[in-house]
């Protein structure tokens, strides 16, 4: 049988698969699973280790990131810790620099104590990246596009530059999905999701979700899977694994809604700058369609004065003023203080990152009401 079609493999994940025929795989909440003897089992023994609706949800991500192991957590940052606890005290990581807040939490807040130490670079620029590898350096951990401004990292390019230092690269996709994007076929050795934002798709479940080509790595990770126990529950799998069955309409058409938001807010006269890969005039913007099939559907925009944040925040009807992103239902965010609270404020300014930045994810509804809320909201 010829290969499958993204969309056809995600409409079909978990059918074929249950013994009873079940379209929709079944929910399993059992905690525990009966051994047929001693020294026998059914490949179940404790859901912490493993769970049969939570290892459908691993073969799929697996599937569609083109790896050979997939890994389901609570949560993204729940992934991410598990990543970063491949690494030991003493290593050394060089991190995008304007990644996601609770991420820089996490390295500076936490694994900072262990020992484990980041050099934060931009990594759209490949020479910066080069000349901050030391001798202690194990990986490179790059959002792309990046999160608020969609700085767009040469996946292909990072990833030789790994190899050739003996590095590993791991890559957070969740603004694009394999759906759009797919870090492995570049060279990647680890994608993260926060699988809470497009991956589920409709802002009810909190997820996280890990892949990766290796087999080494896929052993590892499994193990801290278990040993740390963040797993994510069975109801939650079956959640994530119904929403991204609709992932390739959704993105479609919150990708459609993005590029024609992004052009009208490139125009407007209180907008100051528009940051979307899908703009010709992006820096990266090229790489973006070297690597990706898509821009994907976030749009940041800096006002011209940042006294009309507060107005517009306020002002929005059909949008709705809350954190997180990826879902049907379009949100605008402030991340000055809101997602990227927990960076210095020097470091935001120095990133763009500031008082007149805010973030839009696109949703699936008319582009024409989207538009209208925007204006009324935008009005002088």
């Amino acid at each position: 049988m010829k290969s499958l079609d993204i969309l056809t493999e995600l409409a079909q994940l978990g059918n074929r698969i249950d013994p009873k025929g079940a379209v929709s795989f079944p929910i399993y909440h059992s905690a525990t699973y009966a051994h047929p003897e001693l020294g026998k089992s059914t490949g179940f023994d404790y859901s912490r280790t493993a769970n049969p609706t939570r290892s459908v949800l691993e073969n799929a991500i697996a599937g569609l990131e083109r790896g050979c192991k997939g890994l389901a957590f609570a949560s993204g940052m729940a992934a991410i810790t598990t990543v970063l606890s491949l690494f030991k005290q003493g290593d050394h990581l060089i991190v995008t620099e304007d990644l996601y807040g609770g991420t820089f939490r996490l390295f500076e807040q936490i694994y900072k104590e262990f020992g484990i130490t980041a050099t934060y670079v931009d990594t759209s620029n490949n020479d910066l990246i080069t000349q901050a590898i030391l001798p202690n350096t194990k990986a490179i951990f790059c959002e792309t596009p990046t999160n608020p401004i969609m700085r767009i990292a040469d996946i292909e390019a990072i990833s030789k530059i790994a190899r050739a230092h003996s590095l590993l690269t791991i890559i957070d996709n969740t603004f694009l999905t394999p759906f759009l994007q797919r870090p492995l076929e570049l060279g990647a050795d680890i994608v993260i999701h926060s699988a809470t934002k497009f991956l589920g798709g409709h802002n009810d479940v909190v997820a996280g979700l890990v892949a990766t080509n290796r087999q080494d790595l896929a052993d590892r990770l499994t193990f801290l899977q278990n040993a740390l126990g963040s797993i994510l529950g069975p109801q939650d799998c079956w959640l994530l694994l119904r929403g991204i069955k609709t992932l390739g309409l959704r993105m479609e058409r919150q990708q459609q809604n993005s590029i024609v938001i992004a052009s009208w807010l490139t125009n407007h006269p209180l907008i100051d700058e528009v940051f979307y890969p899908g703009l010709p005039h992006h820096h990266g913007h090229e790489i973006q369609l070297n690597q990706a099939s898509g821009p994907g559907a976030i749009i940041s925009f800096a006002l011209q004065n940042k006294d009309d944040v507060p107005k517009v925040l306020k002002n929005i009807k059909l949008i709705s003023f809350a954190e997180s992103l990826g879902g049907v239902e379009s949100l605008i965010t402030y991340p000055f203080i809101q997602t990227h609270a927990d960076i210095p404020l020097e470091r935001r300014e120095k990133l763009g990152i500031n008082e007149r930045v805010l973030r839009l994810s696109v949703g699936i509804e008319s582009i024409q009401d989207l538009l209208d809320d925007l204006a009324q909201a935008l009005k002088k």
